[in-house]
């Protein structure tokens, strides 16, 4: 017997179904439906007014009525992910009311909760033929959404399971003086200077300076940027996967990451490609990744599958109900204005932003099947979230016939090696052909 799963990107959610759904919904929700699990990320808290708005925020502050969980299972997910950035732009309190309202309606999620152990933990999800685990981590977040852990006097922090990094600029000999003087001049190092002195923090490797929170190396090789693995977050989610796999059947990482190379948001950053290989080494069939709102290519890695971005599912951003001051004021706008205000102000009158950029508009749902552990068969289904459609409508899914969608994706996976077949508006992935 085999196991059918589906997965989608970012689900934003800030509106209701409508009660006879919309054109295309029935058919997507089958699609959905057809598969034993069931997953989708929720880039919300789910509560009303029950936390207080963060002094920062993954971009808008992510708030809806706790029954837009019930309009997001209307699609048929279930199983979920709460680690990303937006799990803490209303605080502990609002970490904790979300899991509330996730736990009053059985729903199973991974990725927070009201300590570092709880928020690490894999969630099972029991289906006919196999139980499938689930572990949800982030990479981008503000550091004060992170969950902690107890000490023997006080009890752990609520907040997201993360996954953290450090970035090291490489630089030659010449750079590197420049930088040192530049320091020097600005002052920008005295503060770290007087700690290091006062043994609060300790002294860097002389091929190593900092320059306020940036750290650069000396060099003799080709200049570079290097992204190095927060090794307790890294081991911490190895020996969960191993765990998750002595108690279930199948394992899947969920991996919420903007961070990126260069210029190209579409391409993963080097620790994110390093983490997504160690989780399948240690044991996980499948890692999920969204986080940058659009599509990243797919990698196939040992018998496992790495999706390093699935973009968006439902994206409503637009019609988020209510924004704190920060939200306004950050842009220039009085405290008091409304949130249209906000939208208006922020693309131009839908003229620049995510609203004008046709990549977050479009996705795919993967589809595949596992066997005996092993992954038989995958099937990219496009969707379309209604780019065209205004503000009062646009971000809901709906399946399409467009093949440009795949074709993107084609090209983005070909930094991996990974061959996708194009027929009849649906792209093929072969697991039988050489890694």
């Amino acid at each position: 017997m085999s196991t059918k799963f589906i997965a989608s990107g970012d689900c934003f959610i800030t509106r209701a179904v409508p009660e006879n759904g919309y054109s295309g919904f029935t058919e997507l929700k089958s699609l959905i439906e057809s598969a034993d699990v069931r997953f989708t990320n929720l880039e919300m808290t789910f509560h009303d007014q029950e936390g207080y708005p963060a002094a920062a925020s993954g971009g808008t502050w992510a708030m809806s009525d706790p029954r837009m969980l019930d309009e997001v299972c209307k699609y048929g997910f279930n199983l979920f992910n709460t680690a990303n950035n937006h799990s803490g732009d209303f605080g502990q309190e609002g970490v904790m009311a979300t899991i509330k309202h996730l736990k009053e309606r059985n729903l199973v999620f991974a990725g927070s909760g009201k300590n570092l152990r709880e928020a690490a933990r894999a969630c099972y999800l029991e289906t006919g033929e196999a139980r499938v685990a689930l572990i949800g981590i982030t990479s981008t977040f503000d550091p004060a959404a992170v969950a902690g852990g107890p000490s023997l006097d006080l009890i752990g922090r609520p907040g997201l399971n993360p996954l953290r990094f450090k970035t090291y600029h490489h630089v030659n000999d010449e750079h590197f003086r420049m930088l040192k003087e530049l320091a020097e001049i600005s002052e920008i190092n005295n503060l770290r200077t007087l700690k290091t002195q006062a043994g609060y923090l300790a002294p860097l490797p002389d091929d190593t300076y900092p320059f306020g929170k940036l750290t650069f190396k000396r060099t003799e090789k080709k200049e570079h940027n290097e992204t190095v693995l927060n090794q307790a977050d890294l081991e911490r989610t190895i020996q969960e996967i191993k765990e998750a796999k002595r108690q279930a059947d199948i394992v899947l990482v969920n991996l919420h990451a903007h961070e990126f190379l260069g210029l190209d948001m579409a391409r993963p950053a080097e620790f994110l490609r390093i983490f997504a290989k160690k989780c399948i080494d240690a044991g996980a069939s499948v890692v999920i990744g969204h986080g940058p709102h659009e599509l990243r290519g797919i990698e196939k890695y040992s018998d496992g599958l790495i999706f390093y971005s699935l973009g968006n599912f439902i994206f409503q951003t637009e019609t988020v109900e209510r924004q704190p001051a920060e939200a306004f004021t950050n842009m220039g706008l009085s405290a008091d204005s409304q949130v249209g205000d906000l939208m208006d102000k922020r693309s131009d009158g839908g003229t620049r932003g995510f609203v004008a950029q046709k990549t977050i508009w479009s996705s795919i749902l993967p589809m595949w099947e596992v066997k005996d552990g092993k992954i038989t068969s995958v099937v990219l289904h496009p969707i379309d979230l209604q780019q065209q459609e205004p503000r009062s409508r646009r971000g809901s899914p709906r399946p399409t016939k467009s093949e440009e969608i795949l074709l993107q994706l084609r090209a983005l996976s070909k930094e991996f090696n990974t061959e996708i077949r194009i027929q009849d508006s649906k792209g093929y992935i072969d697991m039988n052909e050489s890694k």
